[in-house]
């Protein structure tokens, strides 16, 4: 009767005109430790601060870090967990047949596990999920099966084992309570619409947000396994993908940059050039795997905007010199992966020397549900960069 109430109460805010957003919750420091094994298995990390006091709750350890910086675990008695994550949000995995402490703040959303039922609209942390073999988990997603490039949740889509709940923006709330979600784990894309986290939370189903774009080392993206490892107890698990999926970072180490230039682009469609900033995560990608980012010197400020539009011409005087181009075919612009519907898209970049010495690459959209792979990204622009072609994961030379 009570998840029925909630359903009614949220069909009437639908249509009503005010809504209110949600206050981030308080959370403590964040620490960066990290298990002895990960830290020695990637030669760094993100450094430390002391364990937190929580009323209620004895922290007895943090998970330790190598790249994240924008979330931590603590583990306190009893088996508790403590999760804070970068935009000052806190929840609390509270352990089957045990109740959430008193005296803990009321801003913090308390999750009771087993999370075996995850509305996930968070379409980046689906690839982590497949990769420790997680998908059990997960009962409704924010996209249809043809969307998936993800292999394991377009099967289990075409299986009817995951179904569509309804896009982020505007979940299925009927369908969210009879799938009886447990927990709906959704990318700070929801922040804009505030009033559905207020829905969905008068369901009495909390809300997650991550903040994997947020990272400012790409391989922290990749981390998040071990998040959401915690929060299933499947720490084992996450931790060998995380290991396996990050060791390109021993074997780029020691390899000094080659100070070639790289471009990674996009038209959009109004004709206008899309560039990634230095401070974006596929530039970091490049200078990891020993290039340099072309246009590094734009300037975005604090808009917190990564990608700077500009015309053809004034692309064109930076992208003729580059020693690599690299087409970002994702989104509107998938399906450029040919050197003449690159053509179709501008005939200036006739004249690139890129293309003239035949070092004119592609990404697939693929890459955007990858996060448990940026390893592979940065070994393949690395093998780019080197001459040394094998078979790739993301990259693709354009004919």
């Amino acid at each position: 009767m009570k998840r029925i109430f909630a359903l009614a109460l949220a069909l009437c805010l639908t249509v009503a005109a005010a809504g209110c957003a949600v206050a981030p919750s308080a959370a403590p420091a964040q620490t960066a430790q990290t298990t002895q094994d990960a830290a020695e298995t990637a030669g760094e990390t993100t450094g430390e601060t002391p364990l937190p006091e929580l009323p209620g709750l004895t922290v007895l350890s943090a998970m330790e870090k190598v790249y994240a910086t924008q979330f931590d675990v603590y583990y306190c008695e009893g088996g508790y967990k403590y999760l804070a994550i970068g935009d000052g949000n806190a929840y609390l995995l509270v352990p089957e047949g045990k109740e959430a402490p008193a005296g803990l703040d009321p801003s913090v959303r308390v999750l009771h596990q087993p999370l075996d039922s995850v509305y996930l609209a968070a379409t980046g942390a689906m690839s982590l999920f497949d990769a420790m073999n997680a998908l059990d988990v997960i009962s409704l997603t924010s996209q249809d099966a043809s969307d998936w490039y993800v292999e394991g949740a377009r099967a289990a889509m075409e299986r009817g084992e995951i179904l569509y709940g309804g896009k982020y923006s505007e979940p299925d709330y009927e369908r969210l309570v009879n799938t009886d979600v447990d927990v709906a784990i959704e990318n700070t894309m929801i922040l804009h619409t505030p009033k559905v986290i207020e829905m969905i939370e008068m369901l009495d189903i909390p809300v997650f947000i991550e903040y994997s774009s947020y990272e400012p080392h790409p391989l922290g993206r990749t981390e998040w396994i071990r998040l959401f490892g915690a929060m299933l107890d499947r720490e084992d698990e996450a931790d060998a993908v995380f290991r396996e999926r990050t060791a390109v970072m021993d074997e780029l180490r020691e390899f000094p940059n080659t100070g070639k230039t790289v471009a990674i682009f996009l038209v959009d469609t109004s004709g206008k050039a899309q560039v990634r900033s230095g401070d974006d995560y596929l530039s970091r990608i490049v200078e990891i795997a020993g290039g340099n980012n072309a246009f590094d010197y734009l300037d975005v400020g604090d808009s917190g905007h990564t990608n700077v539009n500009m015309t053809m011409e004034e692309f064109y005087a930076t992208a003729m010199d580059v020693d690599y181009l690299i087409y970002n075919a994702s989104g509107y612009s998938s399906g450029v992966d040919t050197l003449e519907k690159l053509f179709d898209k501008s005939d200036l970049l006739r004249d690139c020397r890129a293309v003239k010495e035949g070092n004119v690459w592609w990404i697939g959209p693929e890459t955007y549900q990858m996060s448990d792979k940026l390893g592979y990204l940065i070994s393949d622009i690395h093998s780019m960069l080197t001459g040394e072609e094998g078979e790739m994961t993301f990259l693709r030379r354009m004919e």
